[in-house]
């Protein structure tokens, strides 16, 4: 059973919240503040954290901050404000995807079951065979182990992140929309196109010399990213994981 811990100081949100996610067949805890919410994740690490981004004492960005700081835990943000630079800030400090007060709960279930198949993995791609390492210049990904590395440092990626990256190096020299990608990458039929921009941006910032003249993801104007592997490197490659054993 997935452990999810709900933090939000409005107790009517957090027992309609619980209630649905019980339903639904996951384990959840509640807490009401963020020290609370930090604390009980040191302890007992949760599946999936849902995180109100207005919180006592310390907000949900700073939760955020704090708890990806030890390691890849899956984040969904709750946030009462319809701006989007609220959306964008929780995704730069790491949130997987957010939901919009007032939400439907049926929603929110949906888009935690979303993030958590994407954490344990999807069926195969069959651009690769299971088990199959991706390379592209100095850049490798393991699907399976869900672990990347560039120049042979580990990449510290968000699941959004590790999942565009993978779609990128299954896909090289393919022009892909943002459209495309959400619904490839997030599985989503429609939603804020912002949510891809931040994270291609996000995904740059580890991966690319000089992010700010990216050479391995190119904006296509018009359409949309392109994944240029390396010309010394070819195409991006796949090697069976037990060759790298």
């Amino acid at each position: 059973m997935k452990r999810v811990l709900v933090v939000d100081d409005d107790p009517t949100v957090s027992e309609v919240v619980s209630g649905y996610l019980d339903r639904a067949g996951f384990a959840v805890e509640v807490a009401a503040d963020g020290p609370a919410a930090v604390a009980r994740a040191a302890a007992r690490p949760p599946d999936l954290v849902v995180l109100d981004l207005m919180l006592p004492g310390m907000d949900g960005l700073e939760v955020c901050r704090l708890l990806r700081e030890r390691g890849p835990l899956p984040v969904i943000m709750l946030t009462a404000r319809g701006d989007e630079e609220d959306r964008i800030l929780g995704l730069e400090v790491g949130a997987d995807d957010y939901v919009t007060k007032p939400f439907s709960p049926r929603e929110l279930v949906l888009r935690v079951h979303s993030v958590l198949r994407r954490t344990g993995g999807g069926a195969p791609d069959p651009a690769g065979p299971p088990g199959a390492r991706l390379r592209a210049g100095p850049l490798a990904l393991d699907p399976h182990a869900r672990r990347a590395t560039r120049y042979g440092a580990e990449l510290r990626l968000t699941i959004r992140e590790f999942d565009l990256l993978e779609y990128f190096l299954r896909h090289p020299g393919r022009a892909t929309s943002r459209e495309e990608l959400m619904h490839e990458v997030w599985g989503w039929e429609f939603g804020d196109l912002s949510t891809v921009t931040v994270h291609v941006r996000r995904l740059r910032e580890k991966i690319e010399d000089d992010p700010a003249h990216p050479s391995l993801i190119s904006t296509v104007w018009g359409v949309g990213y392109r994944f240029d592997a390396p010309a010394t490197d070819g195409p991006a490659r796949t090697t069976e994981a037990a060759d790298d054993a």
